[in-house]
């Protein structure tokens, strides 16, 4: 049975009504991706708004950091594992898949990433990912004496708190919109 058909519940604006930037930004998406990803759609309801949740969205994802772009995949499935945020798990998840190269991690974060062999700076970072999500009012001093204790500088830890912060917020988003993920998600490096 698929997913439903909608973008968001609430509905999205057409594109071509959209402002030149935003409509030069769905062409570089189609382009680069083969479509718009639904969250930029979902998004374009408040155009300012959008150009805000890119704009940082590419700051805590693509900018100079300890934490390597896979790193923060994982914490955003994670996340999204934590709220059972379908959307981010089907998106997220693929990008674990590709930038990893391994069909199976995306699942393993997904649904329990304790499960996954990581080596145990990762493994501390998901565990405070989660905590941070679950229970944030309980991380304390030992939480990023932990992590600390791995290698991560206060740097990496403010972009993994951040990192974690973001996608808490993109989930309640995508649970209040009802935000389906684009169908191309779910076929991303999958295994045979």
């Amino acid at each position: 049975m698929p997913q439903p058909d909608h973008i968001s519940a609430l509905g999205v604006p057409d594109p071509a009504e959209l402002d030149d930037d935003l409509k030069a930004i769905w062409a570089k998406c189609v382009d680069k991706l083969g479509f718009v990803p639904n969250v930029f759609a979902t998004y374009s309801l408040r155009p300012q708004r959008l150009r805000h949740f890119m704009a940082m969205y590419n700051e805590i994802m693509l900018s100079k950091s300890g934490l390597s772009k896979l790193e923060r995949e994982m914490v955003a499935v994670v996340v999204s594992s934590a709220n059972r945020c379908y959307y981010c798990l089907v998106a997220h998840g693929a990008a674990v898949r590709v930038l990893s190269g391994d069909p199976e991690l995306g699942e393993m974060m997904a649904l329990n990433y304790r499960v996954a062999r990581l080596d145990p700076r990762q493994t501390a970072m998901l565990d405070y990912t989660w905590k941070l999500t679950t229970t944030p009012h309980l991380i304390d001093d030992a939480d990023r004496d932990a992590l600390s204790q791995q290698g991560l500088s206060e740097e990496d830890i403010f972009d993994l708190s951040e990192t974690v912060a973001f996608f808490n917020l993109s989930n309640r988003m995508a649970a209040a919109t009802d935000m389906m993920p684009n169908r191309a998600y779910h076929r991303e490096k999958r295994g045979g």
